[in-house]
Parts: structure tokens; sequence; C-alpha cells
């Protein structure tokens, strides 16, 4: 067993974590904590109750370098780089879910605020372990994807090569409303979001430079994107299209099976996809169809699982020398 933390377990990702973790064979949850303590998780979230009665703690990185290995980062940027940093010096891993190690330093500094932790930010390895699996083995800090990125990037990546570098690409996400979080909010008020879908940010949100710095760096490509994320009135999952120009005439079915052949946790589908598929799953689900030059690629992810908490423990196994797939969820809440 490996005894590992939970830090941040007041949002709906840190609820997901404990559920997952909850089921694990090599895992161990050995503390729990969010910015205030003094309460069990059963109450801080109900759907617990007579499953786990365990203390949430105030944060404090000295107790948990004495009781656990690895540390899962359920917190909102800023706030984890510090938190990071001390866990990382007292010999801890550690896999991050807010943003603060997904980007290089100018990038970062462009879209969010100033880094606190600029010597660990170069070590960090970005958990997306289709693309960065051997990194991620040998890695003792782990920036864990958002949700947009991650089925954003799954989508694009096998296509780059035979996309015209010349011509724009445009990623339209919807996002169920967790994706949101769990505060309260005037665009996330149920008489708002009832039947209701919009647009936000169009072209300025911030994992747009995340998407077109992991297509330079992974594929030495300069893309113009155009993402435009929605919020639509659904409580979890994630619908991506991305639509974008073709050099030549290829196979784009055969690119996209070849690239994920051996990728247990994306499913290549012969119809558009759906997010009921994917909730409560690691899947992402990835269709794929062409007109003439035309591309049009779609792909679906639980937002708050593959899109945060299952992909962090998918990073968390591998860390810690096991297989992928140990402890991850796979059966979808249908109906």
């Amino acid at each position: 067993m490996f005894n590992v933390a939970i830090i941040g377990a007041s949002g709906y990702t840190g609820l997901e974590l404990v559920k997952i973790l909850l089921n694990h064979k090599k895992f161990n949850i050995t503390y729990i904590a969010n910015s205030t303590g003094e309460v069990l998780i059963n109450e801080l979230h109900p759907c617990l109750e007579s499953v786990i009665s365990t203390n949430v703690e105030k944060a404090n990185a000295k107790e948990i370098a004495a009781c656990a290995s690895l540390a899962f980062l359920a917190l909102p940027h800023k706030t984890s780089m510090g938190f990071a940093k001390e866990l990382i010096s007292l010999g801890v891993k550690v896999v991050d879910l807010s943003a603060d190690y997904r980007l290089e330093l100018d990038t970062y500094e462009k879209h969010y605020c100033e880094h606190e932790d600029k010597a660990n930010l170069p070590q960090s390895v970005y958990g997306l372990p289709e693309y960065y699996k051997n990194d991620i083995q040998n890695a003792s800090l782990v920036a864990n994807p958002g949700c947009y990125p991650t089925a954003s990037l799954l989508a694009l990546l096998p296509f780059i090569p035979y996309i015209d570098e010349n011509s724009p690409v445009f990623i339209d996400a919807k996002s169920g409303v967790s994706g949101a979080g769990k505060k309260l909010s005037e665009s996330t008020h149920f008489c708002n979001i009832n039947e209701n879908i919009f647009a936000y940010n169009p072209f300025k949100h911030r994992h747009m430079p995340e998407i077109e710095e992991k297509v330079r760096l992974l594929e030495n490509k300069e893309l113009a994107i155009n993402f435009v994320p929605h919020l639509i009135n659904v409580t979890r999952g994630m619908l991506v299209s991305v639509y974008a120009t073709l050099k030549d005439d290829v196979d784009v079915e055969k690119i996209l099976e070849d690239a994920y052949k051996n990728s247990p946790f994306v499913r290549v589908r012969k119809e558009p996809v759906n997010i009921k598929a994917t909730a409560g799953t690691n899947f992402c689900d990835i269709f794929v169809a062409k007109n003439k030059k035309a591309l049009f690629i779609n792909s679906s992810i639980d937002n708050l699982l593959r899109g945060a908490s299952s992909q962090a423990v998918c990073n968390a196994n591998l860390m810690c020398g096991f297989d992928e797939n140990e402890g991850i969820p796979i059966l979808a809440y249908v109906p």
C-alpha cells in the first residue's frame, strides 16, 4: 500500500478523489485536508455518510510528509504552487490539479499571475498519459491537465501533421456546470443555466494558450487555435468539436485508430460521440470525419473525472510504479 493525501477536499474534484481512492487496491488515504479543517469528511460531503468518517484537517505540509508519500492538490491556482513547493522539499510526490505547473513560465505569468515556484516549474511533467507516459513514470511533480485541454488535445494531436498550418483551427467546447466548481455564481444560478446554453470568454479563455503550447511542444507546430467554451445545463460531461483544414486527402479514421491503438482510456467511435457514454468514467471517446479537406473531430469526457480526478489517479499510478488502470472508473452513469 502507498499512503496518499488529498488536499482540497471541499470541492467536487476533491470528493471524486476520495470516491476513487476508497476503492483503490494500492493507495491508502491517510490524510484529508482543506483550508479550515475541524470537520468530518462525511459532514463535508453527506453522500459519504456510512462510507468514510475521517477527519478533515487544516492543511499542513509537515503533517502530510509524516504520513503520506504522495499528495493530490485539488486547490485553486496560486494557492497550489506554494503548497506544492513545500511538499516537494519534504520529499512528497505531488499531483497538482491546478494550472500552476501546466505552462511554461512566460505563458503562465501572462495569463495567471507571478509564479512563486520557478525552481520546480521546469521539473513538472504534463499529466496527459497518452503523450507523456514515460516522463510521468519518472516524475515527482505532475501537472494534471484540465478538462478542456484534455478533451481538445486528445482530439487534435493525432492530426497535427496533416493540418494546414495556414488555416485556423476552431475548437467549440461545451461543459457541464460542475466544471465551474462548487462556488456559487450568477452564471451557474439555476434560473440562469436552466434551459440555457451560452459561450463565455471566446478567444480569451486561459485554456487556449495551454492547448497552443502543448501542440507546439509535442508536434513543433505553431497553429492558430481559436477556442470557444460554452456552459450547458447538465451537471457533468464535456463535448468538444474541432474544425480544421487538411493539407491533403488522408484516411482520417486510420490515423485516429493508429494513434490510440495502445491507449486503454481512448475509445475510437464510428459515430459522433455523446457525454452520457463517458460520464462516470476515465474514457475519452473520439469520432472523426472529413468533407474533402474539411476536418471534424468530436470528443467527449467526464469533466470531473477524465478532466480532473480520475486522470490524476492514473498519473499517480504511473508515478508510483502501478498499472495505469488500477482503480480507475470505467462504467458509465447510464441511464
